[in-house]
This record gives C-alpha cells, structure tokens and sequence, in this order.
C-alpha cells in the first residue's frame, strides 16, 4: 500500500497571497504604488463562482442552452480573489457609483490594468499554463 501522509492537508504546501501594483494611479503616503493583496480561491468557490456566471437561453428548434459568460465569471473571480483593497466596502463602492465587488474593480482599473489584473488572478489560481500546451497534453 502506497503512503497517502503526502496528501494530508496539514503536509500539502499552501498557496501563498500574492502582492502587486495593479495601477500606478493608486499611490501611498510614500509616493509610491499601492500593492493590491490576492489569493487563491478553493475549488469549491471556483464552482460558485462558474455556476453564478451561467447564462440560459434558446438554442433553436426548443432547445435550452447553457453557456458560462466568461467575463462576468473573470470578474466575480477576481472580486473573490482580491484581498486587498477591501471591494466590499460600501464608500469605496459609493466613491465610483457602482454596487457590487466585481463592477468596483473594473471601475477603478483601466482597461489594461483590468486585463493585468485578470492575467494575476487566473495565474494564482493555476489556470496561467497557455492553452496550447493543454491541447498538446490532451493529446499525449
């Protein structure tokens, strides 16, 4: 028999947060960029998360049809990924006019930090390997 101690979870190394300037807009007291705070979610969030961004609609011919948006579920993961700054946070909300973590951010970032900050968020989460790589596993 095979030892599974190894994949205990007190022996499994755990994913460590993850610090970074996601725009030099936002500066502290020293002049210098803010680090914004990540970290991993589980995959039992993942799975929330995906099945909150499922959208419905007709295929034809009476057909339902399911499709997961794949930006309003980019989104909400990163709302759930950031740590810091707290997008939660009602006068933060208040001060750009929107409700909600995920519409928060992508009022506080320009269109290319958004895009940064998606790119930090899928790597912490272990989805930063390209697809054609998977493609060329899948097909080993």
């Amino acid at each position: 028999m095979r030892d599974l101690s190894a994949f205990l979870r007190c022996n499994a190394a755990q994913v460590e947060n993850v610090r970074f300037a996601a725009s030099e807009r936002f500066q502290g007291v020293d002049s210098q960029p803010l680090e914004w705070e990540l970290r991993c979610v589980s995959s039992t969030e993942d799975e929330e998360i995906r099945r909150s961004a499922v959208r419905r609609g007709d295929g034809g011919r009476g057909q339902a049809v399911s499709e997961t948006d794949v930006s309003v579920y980019l989104g909400r993961l990163a709302a759930k990924c950031t740590v810091f700054p707290d997008l939660h946070d009602g006068a933060l909300q208040d001060s750009y006019g929107v409700m909600g973590a995920d519409n928060l951010l992508r009022a506080m970032l320009t269109p290319g930090e958004y895009a940064e900050y998606l790119r930090q968020v899928q790597k912490i989460c272990g989805f930063d390997v390209p697809f054609d790589q998977l493609v060329e596993e899948a097909k080993n």
